[in-house]
């Protein structure tokens, strides 16, 4: 009986060592380029061969970064199971989210995802029982979705709203004001705000923060001097009074904002 084991035991031990096995896939990444530029900081060189990557809108960039993505896709494309997980993914995800309700002049604001929306929807209703109505909805920003709600701010009676929306995963936001009631554009549009929020006095102008529109490509050009700015609605944008804000010291970061009293 001990022989007719080991004699098994051997069989397998061989049978698993002659095995073949499965060759390795090897992605075959594209080239990336090196470049020959070199920074000195205090008296050391840094190279930095792959500054040219920080062009993102050149051609070459973007031919790059669709190479990429051919490799990486065709890798997670051929998992088996991909598409299982997705599904499980977004059965567990798909049910209705509320967010804290607010009120702001005669209604109360409230943010809502049906289940599986890119973006929370802003919703309101007037007094308790009355019926919910679509205030803002993200989610028609724009045809790919890319374009976000960066923050709401409402003016002092609720009569007047300023909303901020970034594209395509950018800091930079545009605030669009509308009347709250009708839910009417007004002229005032500040474009090129950035790491700021909208803080009003009273209803009629609000502070923001930014900076001077970047020369070049937003994702990758420097910004420097953050100001405060005070917006009057109704007047256009270069009569914006500065507050607060020099060029001696660029790196600073500049808010400001009101309390409720």
């Amino acid at each position: 009986m001990k022989n007719g084991f080991l004699v098994l035991l051997m069989g397998g031990l061989i049978s698993a060592c002659t095995q073949t096995p499965k060759p390795e896939v090897v992605s075959q990444y594209p080239v990336s380029a090196k470049v020959d530029t070199v920074d000195t900081y205090f008296g050391t060189e840094v190279p930095d061969p792959y500054r040219w990557m920080e062009n993102d809108t050149t051609k070459q960039v973007a031919d790059w970064v669709t190479a990429q993505n051919e490799v990486t896709f065709g890798f997670l494309n051929k998992i088996p199971y991909r598409a299982a997980i997705k599904t499980r993914l977004e059965a567990l995800n798909n049910y209705e989210k509320l967010g804290s309700p607010f009120k702001r002049g005669a209604y109360i604001y409230f943010y809502k995802n049906n289940g599986l929306q890119n973006h929370y929807v802003l919703y309101r209703k007037k007094g308790e029982q009355g019926e919910a109505e679509v205030f803002l909805d993200p989610n028609t920003f724009s045809a790919d979705g890319t374009t976000r709600l960066g923050g709401v701010s409402f003016s002092k009676d609720g009569s007047r709203v300023a909303y901020q929306i970034s594209r395509g995963g950018q800091d930079w936001t545009d605030a669009i004001v509308i009347d709250a009631v009708t839910k009417q554009p007004l002229e005032d549009t500040i474009r090129d705000i950035k790491f700021s929020g909208i803080s009003w006095r009273g209803n009629e102008g609000f502070y923001f923060s930014t900076y001077e529109k970047p020369k070049g490509s937003q994702l990758s050009a420097k910004t420097q001097n953050h100001k405060l700015y005070y917006h009057k609605v109704g007047t256009p944008r270069a009569q914006d009074l500065l507050v607060f804000g020099d060029d001696k010291n660029p790196r600073r970061y500049v808010g400001g904002g009101l309390t409720e009293d």
